[in-house]
């Protein structure tokens, strides 16, 4: 595959050219070593295309992941304690697991609610999500998960690789991809609608295609 298009929110993209270009060289070498012709395994069951050979984003996602993990990359788990108090979070963030849950007790709260965010590519206090699935899962990603991330100090940038919206049409006109794929520039766009500043950590988003 190959990098159509890239989008760096607060610095993203320069922060891997300046202080780990060999990270994102790797990600470029990853991403051009996955054969999408080999992907294209699914049968769609939609009404509109059924029957018709689709690329299969479980297969994508396998190929991806394959490859990241021979450059050493591994999944990591954030865990920490949630609160409805806003005026605890700023304290509570930085402190460690056993930390936080002393800290929320000490305020009042008998049982606090523990809870975790796995993100599946970690390397060199970078992060990154492969995302072929539903817009909803974009979201998460950019909103929640690098966010969690980067405020629980995990990592410094980012990166999440998506199909540009071309990928989900072929030459003809009909779909390559199942309807409600998320792709690159909507996903852009919607970063860009909420402000230059928001989701508040730095991010690289990548569109591909075969």
């Amino acid at each position: 595959m190959k990098i159509v298009e890239t989008y760096s929110h607060l610095n993203g993209e320069e922060y891997l050219l300046v202080h780990h270009s060999d990270i994102y060289k790797e990600i470029k070498k990853v991403i051009s070593a996955v054969d999408a012709s080999k992907c294209m395994t699914k049968k769609s069951r939609e009404k509109t295309m059924h029957g018709k050979k689709l690329y299969n984003p479980r297969a994508l996602n396998s190929e991806f992941r394959r490859l990241f993990r021979e450059e050493g990359w591994h999944e990591s788990r954030y865990s920490y304690y949630v609160t409805t108090n806003r005026q605890f979070i700023p304290e509570l963030i930085p402190l460690q697991l056993k930390e936080q849950k002393k800290f929320l007790i000490d305020r009042g709260i008998s049982e606090p609610i523990k809870s975790y965010k796995q993100t599946d590519f970690v390397k060199d206090r970078v992060a990154i999500e492969v995302q072929f699935g539903k817009y909803a899962f974009v979201a998460f990603d950019l909103f929640v998960k690098h966010l969690l991330f980067y405020s629980g100090d995990i990592i410094n940038v980012g990166v999440e690789i998506l199909p540009v919206k071309a990928m989900a049409t072929d030459p003809s006109g009909g779909r390559l991809l199942s309807t409600g794929i998320a792709y690159f520039e909507g996903e852009v766009y919607n970063i860009l609608r909420h402000g230059r500043s928001s989701p508040p950590v730095p991010l690289l988003i990548i569109g591909i295609a075969p």
